[in-house]
């Protein structure tokens, strides 16, 4: 984690410009009218003109997520269908970022263009014999900064993609050690829609962080028009760097505790294999995005992205859920002043934050904590929906002890519940209906 990853991601979106607006174009770019000049030379002034585009910046999750992935320094694999637009978005990545841009096709190498040529000099028995780099290998460590490109990974030869594993995990080709400032970005297409294409390696598939790459519709329409949505790296609080490290520690450790299957499982099928799934490098790289998205304050959604990303949906689902639960307030602090309790605003984070008190009060019954139970419930009926008050109101009156009066906070919840089970009572008429009605006209049938 650097400060050089610390740019602006949170920037007032501008108005909605119509698509059919044309882009302007810059006068160093605008050819000069001249009706001598060749045909071929007006194409090429054309084709200048059509390729000249401007951004802006506007919320896109799936561009978001893949920034911080690469401020992560994490190597990410972008699946898509063939056309979706995942070249186009890793050069306009690169362009915003002002990183040089190295692409590798890697169905057209040969294993030894990633691990390196052997190349015999003097006296090798004494020397060795060194494992010479590509040119484009060279290039990028001379530059000391780029963003290199793995395309068409799922077409590439299982040799190839062992060759591969060094240089996405290891940053190595052959005897040539990539600089920190080299990022690695892969495409790849879905077995069905790749040309001649092959499952992922468990192994290599385990090294990225996968992100299913999809088009939006107004991003498409806007792009074409000349306005493509900008690629910025997150904006990280310096403050908060330690906190969000310890909280994602704590996050990941805690659920792994709970859930100690799910520390390594390798797939069973051949395709999910070649996707992302959990084990101890992928929770690590769980982690870090958990990391950087904490300190970078990005969405719910983009963080879901980037952790099913890493570990695979299921237990990235199962971790922000888990997260969910740290986040909820104590029941006992809640109980302890009702009348200024803070409760979440989601409704399933509602919904459990009352059954956690209903569940403390059972746990350690007294006639003030119970009483101090339906006050919680009194304050969710004011600053929330009613409808989530009739499972944990009756849950809340079975607790009564003999001798409890009943506290006058029960008749502002009394209708509520009243209502739900006037709409239960009729949802059983209509079932035992439209259950006799079927019995009749089967009796008549027979």
């Amino acid at each position: 984690m650097t400060s050089s990853t610390v740019l602006s991601v949170s920037v007032p979106v501008p108005a909605p410009v119509p698509v059919s607006a044309p882009v302007p174009v810059p006068a160093s770019v605008s050819p000069a009218a001249d009706p001598d000049r060749p045909q071929l030379g007006l194409a090429e002034d054309l084709l200048t003109l059509l390729r000249t585009t401007t951004t802006e910046p506007r919320p896109d999750e799936q561009l978001e997520a893949l920034t911080l992935a690469v401020a992560a320094d994490l190597p990410v694999l972008l699946w898509g269908e063939p056309g979706i637009g995942k070249t186009a978005a890793l050069t306009q990545l690169a362009a915003s970022l002002d990183l040089p841009l190295t692409t590798v096709i890697a169905s057209v190498h040969e294993p030894t263009d990633f691990s390196g040529l052997p190349i015999v000099g003097e006296d090798p028995a004494v020397n060795g014999v060194p494992m010479a780099p590509p040119q484009w290998a060279v290039e990028l460590v001379r530059a000391g900064r780029g963003l290199l490109f793995l395309d068409e990974l799922s077409t590439a030869t299982p040799a190839v993609q062992a060759a591969l594993l060094r240089v996405v995990l290891e940053r190595k080709v052959g005897a040539l050690q990539l600089p920190p400032g080299v990022r690695i970005v892969a495409a790849a297409n879905p077995r069905a829609s790749a040309a001649d294409g092959w499952e992922l390696s468990p192994p290599l598939a385990n090294r990225f962080v996968h992100l299913y790459w999809v088009h939006d519709r107004e991003v498409v329409v806007r792009g074409l028009g000349g306005v493509w949505p900008s690629a910025e790296l997150p904006r990280l609080d310096a403050a908060g760097l330690a906190d969000a490290v310890a909280f994602a520690r704590r996050a990941v450790c805690g659920f792994l505790n709970t859930r100690p299957t799910l520390i390594h499982r390798l797939p069973t099928t051949e395709t999910r294999r070649g996707g992302a799934w959990p084990s101890p490098r992928s929770w690590e790289a769980a982690m870090t995005l958990l990391a950087f998205g904490t300190a970078a304050s990005v969405s719910r959604d983009v963080l879901a992205l980037l952790v099913r990303g890493a570990v695979g949906d299921g237990p990235g689902l199962e971790l922000l859920a888990h997260i969910d639960r740290m986040e909820l307030p104590d029941p006992e602090v809640l109980l302890a002043d009702p009348g200024v309790a803070e409760l979440p605003e989601r409704g399933d984070l509602r919904q459990a934050t009352l059954d956690a008190v209903v569940a403390a009060v059972g746990a350690h019954p007294a006639r003030d904590r119970w009483e101090a139970g339906w006050a919680v419930l009194v304050r969710a009926l004011e600053t929330g929906a009613p409808d989530l008050l009739v499972g944990p109101a009756k849950a809340l009156a079975a607790l009564r002890r003999e001798g409890w009066e009943v506290p006058e906070a029960v008749e502002r919840l009394s209708s509520v519940v009243g209502l739900a089970r006037r709409a239960e009572n009729s949802v059983v008429r209509t079932a035992a209906a439209a259950g006799a009605g079927a019995g009749s006209a089967a009796g008549g049938c027979a």
